[in-house]
């Protein structure tokens, strides 16, 4: 999956700040390292659907980050946290 562009939308970014202590950059960098995507759900509307992106920050923070899949290759941000254990015995695997 290549992404050509990050969609923020600025409710987002504060809320992963506040409730996560993820900041816009470590989902950045997260994204351009190279991650391991996950279809999480089919989406709301026809060809936007809902992955994952399992990654490291350049700091090695592991990450999941929640999107979704627009058309043209961007990404809606929707979400981002710490790894669970599962997701992080997961992107090991890659």
């Amino acid at each position: 999956m290549k992404l050509q562009e990050i969609i923020w939308l600025e409710d987002i970014v504060e809320k992963l700040e506040r409730k996560h202590g993820v900041k816009r950059d470590e989902v950045i960098e997260v994204l351009e390292n190279n991650p391991k995507f996950r279809f999480i759900e089919k989406g709301h509307r026809k060809g936007e659907n809902v992955y994952a992106a399992l990654g490291q920050t350049f700091e090695g923070r592991y990450l999941t980050i929640f999107f979704v899949y627009k058309r043209n290759g961007r990404a809606l941000i929707i979400s981002a946290r710490n790894m669970s254990k599962s997701e992080r015995r997961l992107y090991e695997k890659k």
